[in-house]
């Protein structure tokens, strides 16, 4: 466990958080969101109840952390509450893909972004990145730190920067703004709920400082103010580049566009603004992906200490990095890279996720019954955690409906993972 010399504080545990949440879904879904649901009080609702099912899962993780003070997420929760398989099969699923593969996909599209501007190898280009951001990680929790919060800075100061200009210029002449009391039909409608799903995927990150619980100074005060702050932070952000979005383009620029900066950009600044939405959208991806190298080998240090099979994952340098899992992970991502299997991937390991995230969230309700100690416990529950259990359920049965095939390979998935626990435990059948 690192000293408190080289833990890290609310604010850079905030930074984790806030980098982990922000991607290119928020400035990709309003597209396909217009296609059935095009009130602005249908559009903003959509993002807030999304703000309200990730801050749902913020309090129930902080309350977790807090009470199973050891890194490793969903992993070292699960093994507490239910069975150590169960957490197992949990840390399976980020060890071999659910971290690997997010960074891969976001080194490609970072890659990919700056290919507009700039003519370089996307595969070249990323590999290069996920490289770079091992290396800073490598040396210190210091010096993760230090990184982690100068590239979520100016994350969050280019998104503050758009928001403003947005709000600020004339609005165009016929926008997507709506205030009519339709939204009050939209809201019934199926398409709304679907649309939900899709704004929780944007929302996803919440969790990320949970998983690092060691490298936190007083995880009872500083984790509920990482995950809590940093899930309202980037809700109010999100809710007003919605806003932004609907105001500066109309209802026909935006439908059905996977690049809705681009066109709100243009819409703005001219042809030359969508060129600097993408250079804009490829330094936010750098910090996405610093915040996954950071966290993801924290799960499989905790397996390595737990099970035989990952032991080779244990090493840690004078500084209390785990290089091993670090570079474990980063080697992943680049096979993903290049393979370009990772989009697959991330479907099918999207249903587990969800799953191990309810049964987290579930385990709160578990913390009251066995009288287990928490040093902080959730103000909301149990209104909050019920609200996420739900949205999970209802996020579980979509996936099976719309994707069976990714969700069932996300199930033999764990399979796997079954086979190895046997084999680290010398447990056969």
């Amino acid at each position: 466990m690192p000293s408190l010399t080289r833990k890290i504080g609310a604010r850079s545990a905030t930074a984790l958080v806030i980098a982990n949440m922000i991607g290119t879904g928020v400035f990709t879904s309003l597209g396909f969101q217009l296609a059935d649901t095009t009130n602005t009080v249908s559009i903003l609702l959509l993002w807030c109840l999304g703000g309200a099912i990730a801050l749902a899962g913020a309090f129930s993780y902080a309350e977790l952390g807090a009470a199973f003070r050891r890194s490793g997420g969903e992993y070292h929760y699960l093994s507490q509450l239910y069975h150590p398989l169960v957490g197992y099969l949990s840390g399976w699923v980020s060890l071999t893909v659910g971290f690997a593969a997010p960074v891969a996909l976001a080194a490609m599209a970072m890659a990919a972004y700056l290919a507009k501007s700039v003519p370089v190898s996307t595969t070249g280009m990323a590999t290069a990145v996920i490289v770079l951001v091992t290396v800073i990680h490598s040396v210190s929790i210091r010096r993760s730190s230090r990184f982690q919060l100068a590239t979520t800075a100016l994350k969050v100061l280019l998104i503050l920067g758009f928001v403003a200009l947005g709000l600020v210029l004339p609005p165009a002449v016929s926008n997507a703004l709506d205030w009519s009391a339709s939204w009050q039909q939209e809201i019934m409608l199926p398409a709304f709920a679907v649309s939900l799903v899709y704004v929780t995927y944007a929302y996803s990150g919440w969790n990320a400082a949970a998983y690092i619980v060691d490298e936190i100074r007083q995880p009872a005060r500083n984790l509920p103010r990482a995950l809590i702050l940093g899930t309202l932070l980037v809700t109010v952000l999100y809710v007003l580049l919605q806003g932004v979005f609907l105001r500066q383009a109309g209802l026909a620029e935006l439908t059905g566009k996977v690049e809705v900066g681009q066109v709100v950009a243009t819409q703005l600044f001219g042809q030359t603004g969508g060129d600097w939405v993408s250079l804009a959208i490829a330094l936010f991806l750098v910090s996405s992906i610093s915040a996954m190298v950071w966290v993801g080998p924290r799960v499989s240090l905790v397996m390595a200490e737990d099970h035989r099979f990952w032991q080779f994952l244990r090493q840690q340098n004078r500084h209390g990095i785990p290089v091993r899992a670090l570079w474990f992970q980063s080697g992943l991502s680049i096979l993903l890279v290049w393979t370009g299997t990772f989009e697959e991937v991330l479907l099918y390991c999207g249903f587990i996720l969800q799953l191990f995230a309810m049964l987290a969230v579930l385990g709160t309700f578990l913390l009251r019954r066995k009288q287990i100690a928490m040093p902080y416990q959730n103000p909301t529950h149990p209104w909050l955690p019920a609200l996420f259990i739900l949205a999970s359920l209802w996020i579980l049965g979509f996936l099976l409906w719309e994707q069976p095939e990714e969700s069932l390979f996300g199930l033999a998935n764990l399979a796997v993972g079954w086979i190895t626990y046997r084999i680290s435990s010398k447990q056969w059948l």
